[in-house]
């Protein structure tokens, strides 16, 4: 059983949360809250697994208030927000999804799946330990003419396919490849880089924005400004390795 406290300044749009979890049997909503401070204390006195979190509150905004709590007893978030944008932060602060106002009912249902989905991943056993550490590629051999030339896997910023090849790039060049992406994502390290889209990787450290979309795919920001598109079908996956790079960090 979930323990869930739902927090919005705007009474109609907490009922309506509210109404819907009532036809959630493993959800149990403990307390709800209209305001910042009032939610950050609820928070650290309830201890809930699942907040259902207004963006913007009078008092103190939905993200302050996650990032008041230490990292032990922050609960996972579901915002609730009239705003489509997002910065890295949000994720980092375990929010699982986000829902526009006014909620519809499918999405309501798709963010408690994912909500459920990271609870039980919280709760598993670690895995257990493996013998010897896999290793990954740390360096890349590109060839020009007669020339060898090596670029470290950890200059590299994304990578995007060219046909047959991939090209790497590093500190605003470009290095071709001659390897497809999907061999290239098995022998990168998955706690470093990430593949975003059929036709792109990432390293992860680079991703300095994510922009959600509508049909959830997601626009990220690089630190040098490069825009990447992330698609719906790696999005979770690329969720989960941010927040995971978060935390080892």
């Amino acid at each position: 059983m979930m323990r869930v406290l739902v927090i919005d300044d705007e009474p109609l749009a907490r009922a309506g949360v509210l109404a819907r979890l009532r036809q959630c049997a493993d959800m149990h909503v403990v307390a709800e809250h209209g305001d910042g401070p009032a939610a950050l204390a609820g928070i650290r006195e309830t201890r809930p697994d699942l907040v259902f979190l207004d963006v913007e509150m009078p008092g103190m905004r939905g993200l302050d208030v996650l990032a008041a709590l230490p990292v032990a007893e922050r609960p996972l978030a579901v915002l609730l927000t009239a705003y489509e944008q997002f910065a890295v932060q949000a994720f980092a602060l375990d929010v699982v999804d986000y829902l526009l106002k006014p909620v519809e009912d499918e999405r309501f249902a798709e963010a408690v799946a994912r909500a459920r989905q990271a609870w039980k991943f919280r709760h598993q056993a670690p895995p257990a330990p493996v013998a010897e550490p896999a290793r990954y590629l740390s360096r890349f051999t590109v060839r020009y003419g007669s020339r060898l030339v090596f670029v470290d896997a950890g200059e590299v910023e994304w990578i995007d396919a060219a046909g047959d090849y991939a090209t790497l790039h590093a500190a605003g060049r470009e290095y071709l490849v001659r390897t497809s992406l999907h061999r290239l994502v098995e022998s990168l390290d998955p706690a470093a880089f990430a593949r975003v889209h059929r036709s792109a990787i990432v390293r992860l450290d680079q991703v300095a924005e994510l922009r959600t979309l509508g049909n959830r795919d997601a626009i990220l920001r690089l630190r040098d400004g490069t825009p990447l598109r992330a698609s719906r079908t790696y999005i979770d996956a690329l969720l989960v390795a941010l927040e995971r790079q978060r935390a080892a960090a």
